[in-house]
């Protein structure tokens, strides 16, 4: 047996993951961590007594290359005679000539649902039990990474669980399990290597567009040159330190999921004050957390929302918090209460008709980094281009985006509350209602204002503000990406 079989295998017995009977997908893009692993799981089935299988989803983003990668997996899987489940899964459609997303989340993030979209219907149709993908240690320190960035707590430094479980009304009807997070991809292209195995090389992992390919093939091989080794275990070390840190407070700290509310209160919009400030500052956190969680889901919950909602706790009843998501948590008397910013405005005298017409002037359009979207309720047509600095006076370069660090794909909308934007030298971040409030507008031209969004970045750009100063196109750089919107007449 394989030196790194035998590695896996005593993983596999010290978690229990794996099981005799155990029907068994391998999750297999083309690519060499999943070819890998479809062979170690070759090699050991007869030992684990599973039923193995192979899993593809051909996203379509790279024409024939992808069509290649999906023919490439198949033809593994005959040869082996493994059953071969696929989908195609575009992430991005046709529609009047035009490609558009299929989600506005990120090229990633969309790409992931649609995987596990797939392995969710496989387990619920009982074609397999379980699903082993090809995260390695190396994805796992790239993770922990990415999050720290992003900024995260300490559920988010687990970054890549082990495993995770498909539920439906209380029953668990499948898995997926990650069975390589102790092994180093160089490990694995060397298994492929002594086989003389060939694999599909991705083109799209060396697109700087996308963020964790920037931390995969420019920070990582300065971190190990500085570091040594070590340090990408040490990253994945923290990362399982982290998850255990995480169980423990949910598993032995049960005041931070209680319900928490006043007599008489609806147990989905209030939490008792009294008791959130009685506790220590890290249940504090802790509670603050999985209450906004657990009732604005649609909010993007950062350490900066959580500090200030604690803040406003703190406060006189009756202030207020603009949460992302067009909620709003007030402080009552007892209690902190979160509602809609729509109900808030049917106290108002403006007439009903008239706020529906408001509500639905919110927009989002996909805008193709090079690409133009029509903004129909604006008008006006943004287009993001790709310019050579030397043509760009100077006094207009302040305008202009580093390439290098925004993706391929933004989304344009109008600013909804709680989004913050940063333009370069100014001292902070302020919400885009003060930098508008500053600017004067109001009414229709306010709630409309533009603003192009990233997921792994925030807001990057904003009508009439310079851009972020932490992505702003570097002096000496060949080239920049410029938005500008112009009248469609």
């Amino acid at each position: 047996m394989h030196p790194l079989a035998e590695s896996l295998l005593k993983t596999v017995r010290k978690h229990e993951s794996l099981r005799p009977g155990d029907r068994v997908a391998a999750a297999v893009s083309g690519g060499a961590d999943s070819v890998a692993l479809m062979f170690l799981l070759l090699e050991l089935r007869s030992d684990l007594g599973i039923v193995l299988s192979v899993a593809h989803v051909n996203h379509k983003l790279r024409g024939d290359e992808s069509n290649g990668d999906q023919r490439f997996v198949e033809g593994l899987a005959q040869k082996h005679g493994l059953e071969f489940h696929v989908r195609e899964a575009p992430v991005v459609k046709k529609s009047e000539g035009e490609a558009v997303p299929v989600a506005t989340s990120g090229i990633e993030a969309a790409a992931r649902a649609l995987r596990y979209d797939f392995f969710r219907q496989l387990a619920r149709n009982a074609r397999v039990t379980k699903i082993a993908t090809a995260h390695t240690l190396d994805d796992q320190a790239e993770t922990v990474l990415l999050r720290v960035f992003r900024g995260t707590g300490i559920r988010g430094l687990a970054a890549i669980h082990p495993r995770i479980v498909f539920e439906e009304d209380g029953r668990v009807f499948g898995e997926v399990l990650r069975p390589l997070l102790d092994i180093r991809r160089a490990a694995l292209l060397d298994f492929l290597k002594e086989r003389n195995q060939n694999w599909r090389e991705d083109s799209s992992n060396r697109n700087p567009a996308f963020l964790r390919n920037r931390v995969r093939h420019r920070l990582l091989p300065l971190i190990r040159a500085e570091f040594g080794e070590p340090a990408l275990q040490h990253m994945a070390e923290l990362a399982e330190i982290a998850r255990a840190e995480d169980d423990h407070w949910y598993a032995a700290h049960p005041e931070i999921g209680a319900p928490l509310m006043t007599p008489g209160s609806h147990p989905s919009d209030s939490l008792d004050v009294s008791f959130l400030i009685a506790l220590p500052l890290a249940a504090q956190r802790r509670l603050m957390q999985a209450w906004l969680e657990a009732h604005a889901p649609n909010s993007t919950i950062s350490f900066r929302l959580i500090e200030d909602a604690l803040d406003l706790a703190h406060r006189s009843a009756g202030d207020k918090l603009e949460l992302p998501g067009g909620l709003i948590l007030r402080r009552g008397r007892h209690d902190l209460l979160l509602e809609s910013a729509s109900s808030l405005a049917s106290t108002d005298s403006t007439p009903s008709a008239s706020k529906d017409k408001n509500k639905d002037t919110d927009y989002e359009y996909a805008l193709p980094v090079p690409g133009v979207a029509r903004i129909a309720e604006l008008n006006v047509e943004i287009e993001a281009s790709v310019v050579d600095m030397a043509e760009i006076p100077e006094p207009d370069r302040a305008e202009l985006l580093d390439p290098q660090k925004i993706p391929f794909q933004l989304l344009i909308r109008n600013w909804r509350a709680g989004d913050r934007y940063w333009p370069a030298h100014t001292a902070a971040p302020k919400k885009v209602k003060e930098l508008l409030s500053e600017r004067h507008a109001t009414g229709t031209l306010k709630k409309l204002w533009p603003v192009a969004v990233s997921e792994s970045c925030g807001l990057v750009w904003m009508r009439g503000f310079p851009v972020p100063a932490a992505f702003l196109a570097p002096a000496g750089a060949p080239q920049g990406v410029i938005i500008r919107e112009k009248k469609v007449e």
